[in-house]
């Protein structure tokens, strides 16, 4: 069964967008996996096909509608579909690579694209939504943030990627980021490649290359490193 995705957007237009394209865009004119966009203006009730109102309690921005969201989800999951509820939210779970495996392996997600202040908290909880942030940063709605988490999905489903193992040693996949690369010329304004990339012995070589990942991760993400044992 391929892995299906369905986007809850009120931009249907912005799918599949840069997913149509490269490897993505090959597995799904393949049907390697499935993309479905739904305009959550279709399940408003009113001639102005409203989706949101003013906050509960005052304040700037407008809020979605939790009656409306619910019927379009409805729609899109219904009661046994076994596909993650997912929310696109930047006060939601950072977004892993641990996560994305998981949602690869699994028969695909359901994911709504929140815009304006954000979505009424009982629609989250009666939907079970499991938020989910790329960053620390603020967006202008969730669409692009779900093409980014589609991205990292569908590149690691089976057959998508030419070489399986190219995406073993990338960033996050071991808790480091990736060690540098490097190809012809084998000397370029004056920067030779290192040595122990052309020496041939590969033992030496997968030392240097964890050794430069452990460098770089220590030097700009830290954090990665706790949990991390070293190589002594």
């Amino acid at each position: 069964m391929s892995f299906a995705a369905s986007v809850l957007t009120l931009y249907p237009e912005m799918f599949p967008g840069a997913l149509g394209l490269s490897i993505a865009g090959r597995a799904l004119e393949a049907g390697t996996w499935s993309l479905e966009a739904i305009q959550i203006r279709d399940f408003a009730t009113d001639r102005h096909r409203t989706v949101d109102d003013t906050p509960a309690g005052g304040g700037a921005g407008m809020v979605m509608r939790a009656d409306v969201l619910a019927k379009a989800i409805d729609h899109a999951a219904p009661s046994g579909d076994p596909r993650p509820r997912l929310l696109m939210s930047p006060r939601g779970n950072p977004l892993t690579q641990a996560r994305v495996r998981e949602l690869a392996a699994g028969p695909g997600a359901v994911i709504l694209c929140g815009r304006f202040e954000g979505v009424d908290q009982r629609l989250i909880e009666a939907r079970e939504l499991e938020e989910v942030s790329i960053g620390d940063f603020i967006l202008s709605g969730g669409e692009p943030a779900a093409l980014v988490l589609l991205d990292a999905v569908v590149r690691l489903l089976p057959g998508v990627m030419g070489n399986a193992v190219s995406g073993e040693e990338e960033s996050f996949e071991n808790g480091l980021l990736e060690h540098p690369h490097y190809t012809r010329p084998q000397e370029f304004e004056g920067r030779p490649i290192p040595d122990v990339l052309i020496s041939g012995n590969h033992k030496k070589i997968a030392e240097w290359r964890r050794a430069e990942a452990e460098k770089l991760t220590r030097e700009r993400r830290p954090d990665l490193l706790r949990a991390q044992p070293l190589v002594k």
